[in-house]
């Protein structure tokens, strides 16, 4: 079972039917147009590296649609804030389904209206292979970024993606051969975050970075970036905190925090907590520095899994959503991990706590076992480095030379 997985906003989507302007009448000669949307901060971060290896080849380029800061930071222009996309769960989705149903719909017009050269959906696949399907459908050339985990649940969204997407990108080499017995064609690119993750984190400055003692033993908590995942987890996960730091006085803790609000939340919950002694460090972002600053990391189930293994760190990993979403996914997937390390090395390598186990109890005990079990700390280093090695590729250069090859191929057959 595998669960689902801000730039300056020109247009503001609230409660009003939404309504956007196309710009029609592109002549022959005007600069290419791309649109993109990613509904997340994982989307985000690979649109943000597909479009640093694309820019090149389309100088002059628009480049709009959804997105998030890093996708802003190469040129992009969002016309509506990510987080209004920002859904986790099944069920969790009905009371906004009204709303992002009619951002997909007016996204949709205009994009119709403008004939982009291509579109892009990175990741997001519940909102963008509806999108796709209407798209490809009208003539109009869709790229999907990061496969949907039809390996994992849902297998039967490969219908859907044979009739939406003209071409795949996938960051699994096992993603590869299923596109292609499925006669979608494919193009592995590595993952992104095997090239920007070092291949032996420097934790001493890291740490230095961070203000903590080099002999510090540390833990990093990240309980994931959207609120949803924060209703669920944040409160066991300090719960995991008390109990842990009883155990250890000396114990220190880093919590790289997505914004001020899951910020708040958090110190909110510390406080509740009575862990005013516990030294708790909130850091705005800087993810990748607590990663790299921890001994062991605590973590919400999604990407962030990914980035621990490629870290070389002990971790365990939580999930928890509402019970009636949990039930469904729980009997549509196809495999005994959720978590992305596992996943790639087909065993359990880290420990998964789910739902109703997911207890300061069983977090503590979890986390306990992997900040001191110096064995299992070799042994992981080791998978995860032979891990970061099959995922390492030049993604921008391949995902970049994908998506030219479909737009030149577009542009042959018009």
């Amino acid at each position: 079972m595998r669960p689902p997985t801000s730039a300056p906003c020109s247009l503001s989507w609230a409660a009003r039917p939404v309504a956007l302007s196309a710009d029609s009448g592109r002549g022959a000669s005007a600069a290419a147009s791309v649109a993109l949307v990613a509904g997340e901060v994982s989307g985000d971060m690979l649109a943000a590296r597909l479009l640093a290896g694309l820019a090149p080849h389309l100088p002059g380029a628009r480049f709009h649609g959804i997105g998030g800061p890093r996708m802003a930071e190469q040129g992009f222009v969002s016309d509506i804030e990510m987080d209004r996309l920002t859904v986790r769960g099944l069920f969790e989705i009905i009371p906004r389904y009204r709303e992002i149903k009619g951002i997909q719909n007016a996204l949709r017009d205009r994009l119709l209206a403008e004939r982009p050269d291509v579109f892009i959906g990175a990741d997001y696949p519940g909102f963008n292979l509806g999108l796709e399907l209407q798209l490809k459908e009208a003539g109009i050339p869709t790229v999907h970024f990061v496969s949907p985990q039809i390996w994992a649940w849902r297998g039967g969204r490969i219908k859907k993606i044979i009739k939406a997407v003209s071409h795949m990108l996938v960051i699994f080499p096992f993603e590869e051969e299923i596109y292609r017995k499925a006669g979608v064609p494919c193009t592995y690119i590595g993952h992104p975050l095997a090239e920007l993750i070092p291949m032996e984190p420097d934790v001493a400055a890291a740490r230095t970075a961070l203000g903590m003692p080099l002999d510090a033993r540390v833990i990093a908590l990240m309980p994931g970036s959207r609120m949803g995942e924060l209703k669920y987890l944040a409160e066991p996960f300090v719960g995991a905190v008390k109990l842990l730091a009883a155990r250890d006085p000396e114990l220190r803790f880093v919590a790289p925090m997505a914004g001020e609000r899951q910020r708040q939340y958090f110190t909110e919950l510390i406080a509740k907590a009575g862990l005013q002694d516990v030294r708790i460090d909130l850091l705005d972002g800087r993810s990748h520095e607590a990663i790299a600053a921890a001994d062991a990391v605590l973590v919400a189930s999604g990407t962030a899994t990914l980035e621990v293994a490629l870290f070389k760190k002990p971790m365990a990993i939580a999930y928890k959503v509402m019970r009636a979403s949990y039930e469904i996914m729980r009997h549509m997937g196809y495999q005994p991990w959720i978590g992305l390390p596992n996943i790639l090395a087909r065993e359990f390598l880290v420990p998964e706590i789910l739902q109703h186990d997911v207890t300061p109890d069983k977090l503590a005990d979890a986390m306990w076992e992997q900040l001191n079990n110096v064995a299992n700390r070799k042994l992981l280093v080791q998978r995860f480095t032979d891990m970061h090695h099959s995922l390492l590729r030049n993604s921008a250069q391949e995902s970049a030379a994908a998506v030219m090859r479909v737009i030149a191929a577009s542009k042959k057959s018009s």
